[in-house]
């Protein structure tokens, strides 16, 4: 099973969409390996998994520990690591920070939010040998500093400013851009500007590839549900039946038969 690379993700560009979805175990994550071209170590299972309200607060320490176990279970997908917030405020300690995810997991890339305020810092990872994804857009980071999660792209200005961030971004060296939150003829024009492919996430169909939360899309995370999301599983109540049906087992003496029992 070949390695997806840099390069294979940029020939994909106007010819086949990129397909990406968030894993943050390597259980989930061989199990999506066969089918994505991308995993994303997001920072969104602070709020998926650690019940948080926001993604600020979790750390470098925990993001390289799920990104080891991602990695360990993703053998062909093209595996990004979320840098958390606070882990990239100047270009020192960027570059010292993803130099630990580098030497600490087998993260194929890193991922930056913000657009032109954050170039100087992309091109000082690029320059030392370490593959950026950015990301504009509504941007889960700025969200508090922001009042909420404001969708962008809404007037002409705004449109002009996610223009320059995305190409601040591809001239700073980063291989792909995520666009978050975006309107969607926003969003299309954004891909028609940028040489680099764009992967969409409420952000309409006329981007390069998309990508999900899988607690999302397979219906794990009952607390909302965005617009954007298609939930292709009820996995909140498949886990809930099934677990009943394990306690009424246990509590009637059904379960372990023979069949389950060293004998």
């Amino acid at each position: 099973m070949k390695k997806i690379t840099i390069n294979t993700l940029k020939n994909q560009k106007n010819k086949t969409p990129i397909t990406m979805i968030t894993a943050y175990d390597g259980l989930f994550a061989k199990l999506f390996d066969d089918y994505v071209d991308m995993i994303l170590v997001g920072d969104s299972l602070n709020m998926s998994f650690g019940c948080e309200n926001d993604t600020l607060s979790v750390n470098l320490d925990t993001m390289i520990y799920h990104t080891k176990a991602v990695c360990r279970g993703a053998k062909k997908s093209f595996v990004v690591c979320d840098m958390p917030f606070g882990s990239y405020t100047n270009k020192k300690q960027a570059i010292q920070n993803a130099s630990r995810v580098y030497q600490e997991t087998d993260a194929n890339a890193v991922k930056i939010e913000g657009g032109k305020n954050r170039a100087k810092i992309v091109k000082a990872l690029t320059k030392n040998s370490i593959a950026v994804l950015g990301h504009i857009g509504l941007m889960p980071q700025f969200a508090r500093s922001e009042g909420g999660y404001i969708i962008k792209g809404k007037n002409e200005l705004s449109k002009k400013e996610l223009i320059k961030d995305a190409l601040a971004i591809q001239k700073a060296g980063a291989f792909a851009i995520v666009i978050e939150g975006v309107k969607d003829d926003v969003a299309k024009e954004i891909t028609q500007v940028l040489e680099i492919p764009t992967i969409g996430i409420g952000a309409g169909v006329d981007v390069d590839g998309q990508v999900l939360v899988w607690s999302d899309m397979f219906g794990f995370f009952e607390e909302f549900k965005p617009k954007f999301v298609k939930k292709y599983l009820d996995g909140a109540k498949l886990i809930k039946e099934a677990t009943k049906e394990y306690v009424q087992d246990v509590q009637n003496k059904k379960f372990p038969t023979k069949e389950f029992s060293y004998g």
